[in-house]
């Protein structure tokens, strides 16, 4: 019977949380959040949703928990999590930019690099990668967990940091300069290896990435529909940044032709003025759900 069967999926509780119900809604799943509840309801009976913190999420989907989450690249290498990784979806809370977690140190620091870290103290909430970070670079230094505002701790709690940052905003508002890149992360669509062999469940995640994917991709696209002149055709074409080709259909008036495409968001305010001055007119610009190639 249908929805006898459940996906059990993990979404990530906090920075996140946000971001990924909202990618869900454009994606065609409307996630439904009790303040005081983990287990928020979701429009489709086949699947089952759970919040857990994206630090320990990579755990559950190991131990099988539940059988797929979202989470970091970066939590999965702290927690040296065994799942398969069927996909990146790169959105995080602000941009569209991967995390970096940065070694950095207080603008008055005299440190240049890892290496004269050397006997000094590191704090971080990553500290499993901190550690292997530390020993591929041959530094011997003390790493300690931070319990948050780790930007606020150099020079006079630590000697140095590793944080998480998109922007770098924070940082430098906190005088800190940055020395390196210790790892960057993408969130991650994991999956419990038990779990992929199981044809219904790999199927449901499939689509379910599927349209993540397609929603994710839409974010940076719109529509864009025109009637155009037969004999300015060419010239709009060449104007065109098409994903493959535009369609192009015929009026009521043998003379014109209704042509329409997808573009980069980016560009749209500066392609309309041009396909305007081209010969374009009833020019029509519309949003995007889903984009699937």
């Amino acid at each position: 019977m249908k929805g006898s069967k459940k996906l059990k999926i993990a979404l990530p509780k906090g920075s996140l949380e946000e971001a990924t119900y909202a990618l869900f809604k454009r994606a065609g799943f409307t996630v439904n959040v009790n303040p005081r509840s983990y287990i928020p309801s979701i429009n489709d009976p086949e699947i089952e949703v759970i919040l857990f913190r994206p630090q320990e999420m990579s755990r559950y989907v190991e131990d099988g928990v539940v059988d797929c989450g979202l989470t970091g690249h970066d939590w999965i290498l702290e927690n040296d999590s065994d799942v398969a990784e069927l996909c990146e979806l790169q959105y995080s809370k602000r941009t569209s930019n991967p995390v970096r977690w940065v070694l950095a140190v207080h603008e008055s620091s005299p440190f240049r690099s890892v290496k004269d870290l050397k006997g000094k103290k590191v704090v971080t909430e990553l500290v499993g990668v901190t550690r292997r970070y530390l020993k591929k670079n041959k530094v011997d230094a003390e790493v300690e967990f931070s319990w948050g505002a780790t930007e606020a701790k150099p020079p006079c709690l630590a000697d140095a940091i590793v944080e998480a940052t998109e922007t770098g905003s924070s940082l430098r508002a906190n005088k800190l300069k940055i020395i390196d890149t210790v790892v960057t992360s993408i969130p991650k669509f994991i999956a419990n290896k038990q779990s992929v062999k199981d044809s219904w469940k790999k199927s449901k995640m499939d689509n379910l990435i599927l349209l993540l994917e397609g929603a994710m991709r839409a974010q940076e696209k719109v529509g864009l529909k025109m009637n155009v002149e037969k004999k300015n055709l060419r010239k709009i074409l060449s104007l065109l940044p098409a994903m493959k080709k535009p369609t192009i259909a015929n009026l009521t008036d043998k003379d014109w032709l209704d042509v329409e495409t997808i573009i980069d968001d980016s560009v749209v305010r500066e392609l309309i003025p041009q396909l305007k001055k081209a010969g374009a007119s009833g020019i029509i610009e519309y949003p995007l759900n889903k984009c699937i190639p």
